[in-house]
Parts: C-alpha cells; sequence; structure tokens
C-alpha cells in the first residue's frame, strides 16, 4: 500500500487542523494505521492509532483529547483531527500502516510496514 499524507501547514496556538492520509489499494479495510511525528532533533513518537475496522483508537498522553483519529473505510482514508494545538505540536506528522489480522491497535513503530512521506505541521505562539 501506498500512503500520501496531507493537511499540514501554519497554525496559530489554540487553532485546530486536520491531516489526512490517503492509501492507494483496494484492501485499505484490512490495515491498522497509525500517526507519528517527528520534532527537528527528536526522535519520531507516535501520536494516534486506529485498528482495521475503526472499532478501537489509542492516543499519546501528550495529545489524548486534543486530537481525534478517523477513518473512512470507502475512501481509504485516516484522519488526525487536531485541536487547542500547542508550539510543541509542531512536527512532521507520518501515517503507517500495517496488515492486521485481528482488532488491535498498533503503537510502535516498529510495528509498522509502510509509510507516508509526512506533512509538516507548524504552530506559532
Amino acid at each position: 500500500v501506498q500512503l500520501q499524507a496531507s493537511g499540514g501547514g501554519l497554525v496559530q496556538a489554540g487553532g485546530s487542523l486536520r491531516l489526512s492520509c490517503a492509501a492507494s489499494g483496494r484492501t485499505f479495510s484490512l490495515y491498522a494505521v497509525g500517526w507519528f511525528r517527528q520534532a527537528p532533533g527528536k526522535e519520531r513518537e507516535f501520536v494516534a492509532a486506529i485498528n482495521r475496522g475503526g472499532s478501537s483508537t489509542d492516543y499519546a498522553a501528550s495529545v489524548n483529547g486534543r486530537f481525534t483519529i478517523s477513518r473512512e473505510n470507502a475512501k481509504s482514508t485516516v484522519y488526525l483531527q487536531m485541536s487547542s494545538l500547542k508550539p510543541e505540536d509542531t512536527a512532521v506528522y507520518y501515517c503507517a500502516a500495517t496488515v492486521s489480522g485481528s482488532t488491535y491497535v498498533y503503537t510502535r513503530k516498529y510495528e509498522y510496514n509502510y509509510w507516508g512521506q509526512g506533512t509538516l505541521v507548524t504552530v506559532s505562539s
């Protein structure tokens, strides 16, 4: 599967953005998907994840309550709605996917086989 992340941009603190991750292929419903981010000089970190059917999600503590992950399998797209953005949310955001035979939610980088190119989110103070 190929992934295309989009929706990044410049936003003021307290604002909102919605990222999209569009996947190629007709079997998107078999893939669990996650969002990760990488700030300058830092390691790539987990942000949010959703299982293949969309029935379960998980979030990093730093974004829980502010970000919402969702998916539309008919459109082969996963979204990350980001609200109450903070300057520390500034990073390149990557979506990732892995074939899943269960309803498990994957939160670790090594569990994902496919990665998109990233989209830059900049939050100004």
